[in-house]
């Protein structure tokens, strides 16, 4: 796919319009002046109003006319043209705020475009190369290589520079922000936010590591005598050196932050002055290490036994002087016994042990490579000894921190040291933070990351030239305490150590100057994008773009890990964000490479997704292995910062991989889930709840989304629907308002789902549509939930009922159950409580589980927990559940039963008559008045009769009518039989008799009931008899406050294997 292209505008003469357009605007006789103004393309006039339509607009007409876009004039109303799109385009800026806020401030731009910009050496390498080569190497490689070996130390190396450098090629950040920018665009602003705090707490951290290695060069290499706070008693160099690193940090972060006050451009003057100081500190490593290797330097150390003793209070590495056949004692006498005499009391070891000196740096030729090819790890307050040195051993002295050793500091391992080298690779990113002072970003940020990377060669490098060239002990040497209190990376250099020195004490102040200078801009872009409001403040700075009140924020910060005043206390703490942010800057590449997004271009043509993902385990790894509690912070911070940023920050245009991701999952997931239906035993109700809008697109029954999300409890799929009647191009502006209305409520009710409103012909057609069509794939609901019709009796809406009983038919069809909430109005909200009571429940017929089913699910939920008794009309009992048997129905049809269904009939048949002619309505009443007459002959001749012996059944099937009406033959009951075939209808007064006598039964036992769920009959074949099966549901539910009828799918939803 081509990335380049170039646009050339085309001027359309079609038939010499455009010469005739030329000739009419040098016409004479033209008033000279500014031309009257014109309607720009996309301005929002009126389509009525347009030369296409209307011709009486002359001066729009020669508008287009002279363009030749009248075809497309319509468009242009709302669209502009893609001359004036790429215009705009042309004159647009990678800043961090958006499209508005970048026109309302575009003054201000113009005097910030005013400012310096910087190319890929000064901008990108000279920053990366200041951290790389900076306070780690100088100040604890060598330690770490004496500690972990050469092995074990290029691992180290090795692991950090590729968890880093592995999506570098491929990244190019064109704005103001750096790595934030990039993961903020990709990964949405909540990822983006969390991760970019995260970054700027790392750089912010980071210099204060490189202040503090700055002030540890000073008081202990250049001027030991500078300092504060002196030594006082014996083990107390400790407290004393953290002292003065605190008082002396703390100046030198006041004078690094008015330097960067002042402005960029004297950061960078000085950065060319350190830059030539780590050059020349680089290639005195080198040529020292030439040098050793064919006339080694003479440095000895001093040992007793095998242990390397400080020789900052003794010269010369003897016990005692020979002079003239007399013995004199040293001064290393007077260190280890109580006097300088001979007969004085010593320590056990010294006078068990010999004094012995060896070449601290023997150099390349010597073969202490293979010695220090090995780890060497140790406990806090150890001795650092010399392998293979003969050595008698003593019981453990009290007073050895007394004694002039050379101890190690803190307790060494793998991870510790993993944790101190990685922020000296960390400055790969540096130039990215300052992408927005680049000329060009998106050819320097590549260019440069590279040649750091490159760079990183030299740690590599020094690894196996400090292993083949020191002595191990003066490697374990953290200080150089064996060297007098030199340098140990300065007494290989050639000519001078003062040239590491000075080298390593300018880098780190530069390294400290980049650090406050890249920090701030990336609170600053932070703070401009708006998506942590109490950031906003930071945002502002000086006229020419400086970010005043974010470097006062960083100087702060920075403070904090002053007063830390360990070096290798410090250094795990940004090494977690930082570790944090590449992770994420991998995750980024690997997602966008993985979804194909469109505007992911990496511009390194061997860059795979497959770098990214092992970058980014590695970098997840890496945050354990450093220290698993700060990993654990770090996340927790970062995790804080991304919920914050989801319920207060600001919405952004900027799109989220995440949701391209979870689109991707969900595809894969809708595939697999359309192989088959679920298992019984992972069956849960998927509810399409069926809503009413009332004229002003609002809901009518708020509370069937209350029982919905006390069914679902959030779990499974929940589709909310409606229907509106008209069509969509008239009601378009309706249902948008519906749909907004509807997701409102639902998230009001806490109703986790999806909104489909449906604009159709008819209300029926829209909900069978809806019935048919709502989800997509394997995602389909399994179960319809809707509202009792409560005013299908009302004149001024007769047929109201017949939408709800074709709904009945089309779930029956579908195989989908269905539950109808009666009185849902009286429903609990999801804010009360039933403080009590029980659930009942009348299993009439087996509806494959779904009445033993929705219960169990309705006390998952707080409303109605504490309903704990469930009765039902089955002689069955467990341990779980109370069943309770009730007995049939009495067999005997009352009065009340005829008259009901009397009354009925007499509704039918008056509704039926509104459709019929005059003459039809006149004989449809003279049969209304026959029957009624008949009816009441019927009820007199009932209370004489005897009363039947044989039971009437509850539930009726085809088989039991059939068997019913060839049961009763005998002569006795000729007469009530002819009685009872005459009107009302037979089969009707069966219905309602088990309608009335069930209703009965149901008021006596769940009269208190907090709900009542009961089997709902199916309805008639016939559809002359739909307004009768509304009665006899009606009868059924009278006299209940709640009742939920449920009827079942035509499948299980229970199973033993459960």
């Amino acid at each position: 796919m081509p990335t380049n292209f170039t646009v050339v505008p085309v001027e359309a003469h079609a038939d010499g319009g455009g010469d005739e357009t030329a000739e009419r605007t040098e016409a004479p006789g033209t008033p000279e002046g500014p031309e009257p103004e014109r309607p720009s393309p996309g301005d929002g006039n009126p389509r009525e109003n347009s030369p296409f339509l209307n011709n009486v607009e002359v001066e729009q007409e020669s508008f287009f006319e002279g363009k030749n876009m009248a075809l497309f004039e319509e468009e242009m109303d709302s669209n502009p043209m893609v001359s004036s799109l790429l215009n705009k385009l042309a004159n647009y800026t990678n800043l961090s705020q958006g499209v508005v806020e970048h026109e309302e401030d575009e003054e201000s731009r113009r005097r910030e475009a005013k400012a310096p910009r910087m190319g890929t050496f000064i901008g990108v390498y000279l920053p990366c190369l200041q951290n790389i080569l900076g306070v780690i190497l100088f100040l604890r490689l060598t330690w770490i290589v004496g500690v972990a070996g050469v092995l074990e130390s290029f691992l180290i190396v090795a692991m950090c520079c590729t968890c880093v450098s592995l999506p570098r090629p491929g990244v190019a950040v064109p704005s103001a922000g750096g790595s934030y920018y990039m993961i903020s665009r990709s990964l949405g602003p909540e990822f983006g936010g969390a991760v970019g705090l995260c970054f700027y707490l790392g750089t912010t951290f980071a210099g204060a590591m490189y202040i503090l290695g700055t002030i540890e060069i000073f008081l202990t290499y250049i001027s030991p005598g500078a300092a504060i706070f002196q030594v006082e008693a014996a083990g107390g160099e400790a407290a004393a050196m953290l002292h003065n690193m605190r008082v002396y940090g703390t100046c030198t972060l006041v004078l690094m932050a008015l330097v960067v006050f002042v402005g960029v451009k004297y950061v960078n003057k000085l950065a060319l002055v350190f830059l030539a100081c780590v050059v020349l500190s680089i290639l005195a490593i080198y040529a020292g290490v030439i040098k050793s290797a064919f006339d080694p330097p003479d440095i000895p150390v001093c040992l007793l036994g095998n242990r390397t003793l400080s020789r900052r209070s003794f010269d010369a590495c003897v016990k005692a002087y020979g002079i003239h056949n007399n013995s004199a004692t040293s001064a290393l006498w007077g260190l280890f016994c109580n006097g300088s005499q001979p007969s004085a009391a010593c320590d056990e070891y010294f006078i068990q042990n010999n004094v012995t000196e060896i070449q601290g740096i023997p150099g390349a030729a010597s073969g202490v490579f293979l010695e220090n090819l090995w780890s060497t790890y140790a406990h806090a307050g150890a001795f650092v000894e010399k392998k293979g040195v003969p050595s008698v051993p003593v019981a453990e002295e009290s007073r050895a921190s007394a004694l002039p050793y050379v101890l190690t500091d803190i307790a060494a391992s793998f991870t510790l040291l993993v944790g101190i080298y990685f922020p000296s690779v960390t400055g790969i990113m540096a130039g990215s933070n300052r992408s927005g002072d680049l000329k060009d970003a998106q050819k320097s940020i590549p260019t440069g990351t590279i040649l750091a990377i490159v760079t990183t060669a030299v740690d590599l490098s020094c690894i196996v030239l400090f292993g083949a060239c020191i002595e191990g002990v003066v490697l374990r040497d953290k200080f150089g305490e064996a060297l007098q209190g030199n340098l140990v990376i300065g007494m290989l250099a050639w000519p001078s150590p003062w040239v590491i020195v000075i080298g390593s004490f300018f880098s780190t102040c530069g390294a400290g100057l980049q650090s406050l200078t890249g920090a701030p801009r990336l609170l600053q872009a932070i703070a401009r994008d708006g998506i942590i409001p109490f950031l906003q403040v930071f945002g502002h700075g000086k006229a020419n773009g400086e970010p005043t009140w974010a470097l006062l924020l960083t100087v702060l910060i920075c403070e904090t890990g002053i007063l830390i005043a360990s070096l290798d206390s410090v250094a795990p703490i940004l090494s977690m964000f930082f570790l944090m942010c590449y992770l994420f800057v991998n995750l980024a590449c690997a997602v966008q490479t993985l979804l194909r997004t469109p505007n992911w271009r990496p511009r390194f043509k061997f860059y795979h997704w497959t770098l990214s993902f092992l970058g980014m385990s590695l970098c997840l790894a890496l945050m354990f292995i450093c220290s698993w509690y700060y990993a654990l912070s770090a996340m927790l911070i970062a995790g804080c910062i991304y919920k914050y940023i989801e319920y207060r920050g600001a919405e952004k245009e900027w799109g989220d991989g995440i949701r391209g991701l979870s689109l991707n999952a969900a595809r894969y997931a809708l595939l697999r889930v359309e192989h088959g239906p679920p298992h019984t035993k992972n069956w849960r109700p998927q509810v399409l709840v069926m809503l009413n809008l009332d004229a002003e697109q609002a809901v009518k029954h708020p509370r069937l989304l209350s029982f919905t999300s006390q069914l679902k409890a959030g779990k499974g799929l929940t589709i909310v629907g409606s229907v509106l009647e008209g069509t969509y191009l008239d009601k378009h502006m309706e249902a948008q308002r519906a749909e907004e209305n509807i997701r409102s409520l639902m998230s009001t009710e806490k109703t986790k789902g999806f909104c489909q409103l449906v604009v159709s012909s008819s209300l029926r057609d829209g909900m069978s549509h809806l019935i048919q069509s709502a989800g997509l794939g394997g995602l389909k609901h399994n179960t319809v939930l809707m509202a009792w019709p409560a005013s299908w009796k009302q004149e001024d809406n007769p047929f109201s009922w017949k939408n709800f009983v074709d709904t009945v038919r089309d779930t029956t069809a579908a195989h989908q159950a269905l539950l109808v909430a009666k009185n849902v109005d009286s429903f609990p909200q999801n804010q009360e409580r039933f403080g009590g009571g029980h659930v009942d429940v009348w299993w009439i017929v087996h509806d494959g589980g779904m009445l033993m089913l929705l219960p169990f699910l309705l006390r998952q939920h707080k409303v109605g927990r504490k309903c704990d008794r469930i009765f039902t009309d089955c002689p069955v009992t467990t341990n779980s559940i109370v069943w309770r048997t009730v007995s049939p129905v009495e067999n005997d049809i009352s009065a009340f039963t005829y008259e009901r269904t009397l009354m009925m009939e007499q509704r039918s048949q008056m509704l039926k008559q509104m459709q019929l002619s005059k003459n039809e309505q006149e004989r449809e009443a003279q049969l209304i008045h026959d029957r009624n007459t008949a009816s009441h002959t019927a009820a007199a001749a009932r209370t004489q009769a005897p009363p039947t012996p044989d039971k009437v059944q509850m539930t009726w099937t085809r088989e039991k009518l059939i068997a019913e009406k060839y049961r009763n033959r005998d002569t006795s009951l000729s007469g009530f039989k002819d009685l009872f075939s005459m009107k009302p209808d037979q089969s009707n007064v069966r219905r309602m008799h088990t309608a009335v006598k069930l209703n009965g039964v149901v008021l006596n036992k769940s009269q208190d009931a907090q709900l009542v769920l009961l089997n709902m009959p199916g309805p008639p074949k016939n559809r002359q008899g739909d307004e009768n099966y509304m009665e006899f549901l009606e009868v059924l539910t009278e006299g209940l406050n709640r009742v939920l009828l449920v009827r079942g799918g035509g499948r299980e939803v229970i199973t033993i294997y459960s």
